[in-house]
């Protein structure tokens, strides 16, 4: 199952890579992603990649708590993370590998 976001793959594959550690409110999502990648998630950007991803069943929303509401990862999720990240590994392999051809090690 491939999922295309456009332009809002990126947003989307890091609120995917935040939820894959364990089930998070909007706020903590966007914490996260701050210090796991260095990107600032505005709120329509986070909520906007939230909806999309729960619209295609990627995340679940848990039940409120404490007036926030948190989402976990679904196993289509996890699946679909897998797949974009296989993908990147590869881009990246293929990246470094030119580079190393072209200027040698680093």
């Amino acid at each position: 199952m491939r999922h295309e976001f456009g332009r809002y793959s990126e947003p989307a594959l890091l609120v995917l890579v935040s939820l894959s550690a364990s089930p998070k409110h909007g706020y903590a999502i966007r914490e996260d992603v701050e210090q796991i990648a260095n990107v600032r998630l505005g709120p329509g950007t986070l909520y906007g990649a939230i909806s999309r991803l729960e619209h295609h069943g990627l995340i679940e929303a848990l039940p409120v708590e404490e007036r926030r509401r948190p989402y976990k990862l679904t196993a289509a999720g996890s699946s679909y993370l897998r797949g974009e990240l296989d993908a990147l590994s590869t881009v990246v392999r293929t990246a470094r590998g030119r580079l190393d051809a072209e200027v040698g090690p680093a």
